[in-house]
C-alpha cells in the first residue's frame, strides 16, 4: 500500500511536469480534449461507451475533425477495469472511417476516501489501421472531494512509434473541477494541455438509475481555446450504459 507522504511527493513531480511540459503531447488521432477519467472501479460492472468530439479550425491540422469512440469494458475484480475501442474519424476531406483500435486497463489504487486524494492508474495501447503506427500511455488518476465538489486530475505519459510515426516522448493534463448538485446534473470546469492545445470551457455531466442495477450516464463540454495554436472550439459528447 502506498505511503502517503510518498504520495503527495509523486502527485507534485508529475503534476509540475505536466504543467512545465505543455503542449508537449496529443494521442495519435491528434485529439487532447476527451473524456477525464475517475480512478474508481465498481466490481462486477459492464458498460457500452459512445463518445463523440467534434473540433473545429486548428492551426496546425486545418481540418475540422469528427471524431467517434465506441468501446464495451468490464470490470475483472474489485481493483481492476478493462475496455475495448474501435475509434472513427472524418475530416472536411475524408469520409468517416476506422481510424483506429484501443485496449485499455484502470487500476484502482486506493480506496475511497483512505487519503486525502483517491488514487489510479489508466494504461493504453492504440494501433492506427492505415499505418504503421504505436501509442502507449499511462496515465496518473487522482481525486479529491470537498464536500459537495470534486476536482480531479488525469498525467498522461505517451510513448509513439513504428514506420510511419516519429519515436517520441509526450505529456498530456486534462483537470475537472465538479459540483455535484445531483445524481442527474453536475455541473464542471475543465482545462486541458497538450500538443498544439490548451482549452478551458464547461462540462455537464449526469446520470439516471435504472432498475436492477444498471444506470445511463451522460458528459457533455465545449471547450475553447485559449491561443492561436489550439482549436478555436471542441465539443465533446458521452453516452455510457453501465449494466
Amino acid at each position: 500500500m502506498f505511503e502517503l507522504s510518498a504520495i503527495r511527493v509523486n502527485a507534485v513531480l508529475l503534476i509540475m511536469t505536466a504543467m512545465t511540459a505543455a503542449p508537449g503531447v496529443c494521442l495519435a488521432d491528434g485529439v487532447v480534449i476527451d473524456k477525464i477519467y475517475h480512478p474508481y472501479v465498481q466490481p462486477n460492472e459492464q458498460d457500452l461507451e459512445f463518445r463523440a468530439i467534434f473540433q473545429d479550425h486548428q492551426t496546425s491540422k486545418p481540418d475540422n475533425l469528427q471524431l467517434y469512440k465506441l468501446s464495451y469494458g468490464r470490470s475483472i475484480g474489485e481493483r481492476w477495469f478493462a475496455e475495448a475501442y474501435v475509434v472513427g474519424k472524418a475530416t472536411d476531406d475524408k469520409s468517416l472511417h476506422v481510424e483506429a483500435y484501443e485496449i485499455e486497463a484502470k487500476r484502482q489504487l486506493t480506496e475511497q476516501g483512505e487519503y486525502w486524494a483517491d488514487w489510479g492508474l489508466l494504461f493504453e495501447l492504440e494501433r492506427e489501421t492505415n499505418k504503421d503506427a504505436w501509442e502507449f500511455s499511462t496515465a496518473l488518476l487522482a481525486e479529491k472531494e470537498w464536500g459537495k465538489w470534486s476536482g480531479t486530475a488525469n498525467f498522461y505519459i505517451t510513448g509513439e512509434w513504428g514506420s510511419d510515426i516519429g519515436n517520441e516522448l509526450e505529456t498530456r493534463l486534462g483537470l475537472q473541477l465538479r459540483y455535484r448538485y445531483s445524481r442527474s446534473f453536475e455541473p464542471a470546469l475543465e482545462f486541458y494541455s497538450g500538443q498544439d492545445t490548451r482549452g478551458l470551457g464547461p462540462a455537464i455531466l449526469g446520470g439516471i438509475k435504472l432498475p436492477d442495477g444498471k444506470q445511463f450516464q451522460w458528459e457533455a463540454g465545449y471547450i475553447f481555446g485559449l491561443d492561436n495554436k489550439s482549436p478555436d472550439q471542441t465539443l465533446r459528447l458521452l453516452v455510457e450504459f453501465e449494466f
